[in-house]
């Protein structure tokens, strides 16, 4: 049995995310048999800018933090500029880090961070060009494969997916973190 059996992760995503991005992490958690459900903005399922079709389980609208004990947002341009104008997905992103518990964000998925109000006075990474944003948003931006700030796992790009994918695992697994609720 593994570790994450039983345990509810929650992907929030939207068209155009980056393939690898939300790939990558999902077949991770499948392999430690963690329960995961793709959450987005509409029904059905979602496609990534290269073609990629993920099934949908739960639209945002039904989705409650608290009925999940990790959250993983994949990449892609699209993906979160679309999410971070959707005030109930950056409601469920906040409620995430409200209750203390951990959250992989990866290339251009600290937009929705950013958005969430969530970023300041942490440490992170993401695609270079969000620095700037992050900086502005309050955070201190660094340029390694991956980054842990108090459960938040961010990493740069899909070359970095072996190390963040080992971090979100790492993360989940450890649990709570300060001020977790459930």
């Amino acid at each position: 049995m593994s570790k994450l059996e039983n345990t509810r992760v929650a992907i929030l995503a939207t068209d155009g995310f980056e393939d690898s991005e939300l790939k990558k992490p999902l077949e991770r958690l499948n392999e430690e048999h963690a329960s995961v459900t793709v959450i987005s903005n509409k029904e059905g399922s979602i496609t990534g800018k290269n073609g990629t079709i993920i099934d949908v389980a739960m639209h945002v609208d039904d989705a409650d933090a608290s009925d999940f004990a990790a959250l993983v947002l994949p990449g892609g341009v699209k993906n979160p500029d679309v999410m971070r104008t959707n005030e109930k997905a950056v409601h469920f992103v906040r409620d995430f880090f409200e209750q203390g518990k951990p959250v992989s964000a990866i290339c251009h998925a600290p937009w929705l961070l950013i958005e969430a109000e969530v970023v300041d006075g942490r440490t992170l990474t993401s695609w270079p060009s969000l620095k700037t944003d992050l900086e502005n948003a309050g955070a201190t931006w660094v340029d390694e494969e991956v980054v842990v700030d108090e459960g938040l796992t961010t990493s740069r790009n899909p070359d970095d997916l072996p190390a963040f994918c080992d971090k979100m695992v790492e993360e989940i697994l450890e649990g709570k973190h300060a001020g977790q609720t459930t």
